[in-house]
C-alpha cells in the first residue's frame, strides 16, 4: 500500500459505470405494497437504505458534476419510494421498538428531507424505556446513535462507551478477524466517520491499528474474491488520514467489474440468468464500489491540494457552497 495520489481516470470510471448499472436497476430497489407487513425488510426496506446513505454522499462530495447528478437522481428516487417520508410514520406506529425505521430515516433527515408526523413519532417511541434497552450488536447500536444525531435526537446512550465494545474499539487480534468480524470493523468505521464525512473522529489509536493491518486484510480476501468486503476495505483506507492507496487492489477491483458495470458480491459475476438474481449479486458490492471510489478519489484530490489544501470535498459532507437540501 502506498501513498501516493491515487489513479482519478480509474475512479471516476468505476464510480460513473457503477451508477449507470444501478441507475438501471431501479426497478429492484422499488419497494412492495406489503412493505409495511409481510415483506422481509432485509430485501426490501434493506436495499433501499443502503442506496440512499451511499448515493446522498457521493450526490454531495463527489467532485465531477455529471456523477453528482446521477447520484442525486438516485437519491430523489429513494426518497420518492417512501412516499416523502410517510413511509417511516407508518412503521414507526407499527413497530414502535424498532430501530430499523429511525436508521432509514436518519439517512433522509440528514439530507433535510423530513415528515412531520414521522419527526414527532421519533421523538415518541426513542423516549420509551423498551427503546433504551441495550443491544447485543454494538456495532449496530452505532448506526442507531448515528441515526439519533442526524434526526437531532439526543442520543439515548454515549458513543464513545458504545464503541469501546465493538470489534474496532477492542482492537482485536488481526490475525484472527474472520468476515463476519471484518465487516464489523468497518462499519464501526462507517457509523464512527459517518461515512467518511467526519474523518478526524477516527482517533489515532485507531488509525494506526487500521493502516497498520488492513493492508494484509486486503490481501486475504483480494485472494478469495470477496469483491464486496475488498470494497468497504478500501473505503475504510480512505477514511484514514493521508489515506493510502493501493494500486494492486484497485486493480483488481476494477477487473471484477464487469463491461455493464456491476460488480459480483464474490468471484465472478453471475451468468445470463435471472435477473432479480443478477441484482441480488451485485447490487451491495457495485454501490460499495462507487462509495470507495469516491472516497478514495476525494483522498486523491487532497493528496494533490498538499497539506495546505485542507478538507475541500468534505466540509460536513458536502462540496464548499453546496446546499445539504434535496436534490
Amino acid at each position: 500500500m502506498t501513498g501516493g495520489h491515487g489513479d482519478p481516470g480509474l475512479l471516476d470510471h468505476m464510480v460513473r459505470a457503477s451508477l449507470g448499472w444501478l441507475d438501471g436497476a431501479r426497478g429492484f430497489f422499488r419497494l412492495p405494497p406489503d412493505v409495511t407487513t409481510d415483506a422481509d425488510p432485509n430485501l426490501t426496506l434493506k436495499p433501499l437504505g443502503e442506496l440512499a446513505e451511499l448515493t446522498q454522499l457521493i450526490g454531495a462530495v463527489h467532485p465531477r458534476a455529471e456523477i453528482r447528478r446521477t447520484a442525486r437522481g438516485l437519491f430523489a428516487f429513494a426518497w420518492n419510494e417512501t412516499r416523502d417520508g410517510e413511509l417511516f410514520a407508518e412503521l414507526i406506529r407499527g413497530e414502535p421498538f424498532a430501530t430499523y425505521p429511525v436508521e432509514l430515516y436518519g439517512v433522509f433527515a440528514r439530507a433535510g428531507l423530513r415528515h412531520a408526523e414521522a419527526d414527532e413519532l421519533v421523538r415518541t417511541t426513542t423516549r420509551l424505556r423498551g427503546w433504551r434497552v441495550a443491544r447485543e450488536d454494538h456495532t449496530r447500536t452505532l448506526g442507531v446513535l448515528n441515526a439519533e444525531r442526524r434526526i437531532g435526537l439526543r442520543p439515548h446512550a454515549d458513543f464513545a462507551p458504545v464503541l469501546a465494545l465493538t470489534g474496532l474499539g477492542r482492537l482485536p487480534e488481526p490475525w484472527a478477524l474472520d468476515r463476519k468480524a471484518a465487516y464489523g470493523i468497518t462499519h464501526d468505521v462507517f457509523h464512527l466517520t459517518d461515512w467518511g464525512r467526519d474523518r478526524q473522529r477516527l482517533s489515532p489509536e485507531l488509525a494506526g491499528y487500521l493502516r497498520l493491518w488492513l493492508p494484509s486484510w486486503l490481501e486475504n480476501w483480494l485472494e478469495e474474491q470477496l469483491w464486496d468486503l475488498v470494497g468497504e476495505l478500501l473505503a475504510v483506507t480512505a477514511c484514514l488520514p493521508r489515506a493510502p492507496y493501493d494500486p494492486v487492489a484497485w486493480q483488481r477491483l476494477a477487473g471484477a467489474q464487469a463491461a455493464d458495470g456491476s460488480v459480483p458480491e464474490m468471484g465472478a459475476a453471475p451468468g445470463s440468468g435471472d435477473p432479480g438474481e443478477m441484482f441480488t449479486a451485485c447490487y451491495h458490492s457495485t454501490l460499495v464500489t462507487a462509495f470507495a471510489a469516491t472516497l478514495a478519489r476525494i483522498a486523491a484530490d487532497e493528496a494533490e491540494a498538499g497539506p495546505r489544501g485542507g478538507d475541500p470535498a468534505l466540509v460536513g459532507g458536502r462540496t464548499p457552497g453546496e446546499s445539504e437540501s434535496a436534490p
